[in-house]
């Protein structure tokens, strides 16, 4: 996965749920638990996501993470250059899906 597919991906998903787990996430993605907390501890680096403490239901603290306002603008950018290298992929699959129903 490109590097910052992975952070597109990781942006859309905090956005979209902030209390996701890292573990959750890694599943989700079927990435390493350290590749997840790499990626997000390079965007909280970056000031593009927050963290914060909440207590969760057992007495535990848990985490939230909140997207910047400069987050919340590069996930835009990000989501742009993902959709552009996604439509390319699709056509180029695309193109070599008609060449392989030719040759059958």
């Amino acid at each position: 996965m490109h590097k910052s597919d992975a952070e597109y991906i990781i942006l859309r998903i905090l956005k979209d749920n902030p209390k996701v787990t890292q573990r959750e996430m890694a599943k989700e993605l079927g990435l390493s638990l350290g590749k997840i907390n790499y990626v997000v501890r390079a965007l909280i680096d970056k000031g593009w996501v927050k963290l914060s403490n909440f207590k969760r239901s057992d007495n535990k603290l848990g985490y939230i993470y909140l997207l910047t306002p400069e987050g919340l603008s590069e996930k835009t950018m990000l989501a742009q250059n993902f959709l552009n290298r996604k439509s390319e992929e699709y056509n180029r699959l695309k193109k070599e899906i008609e060449i392989l129903r030719n040759e059958l």
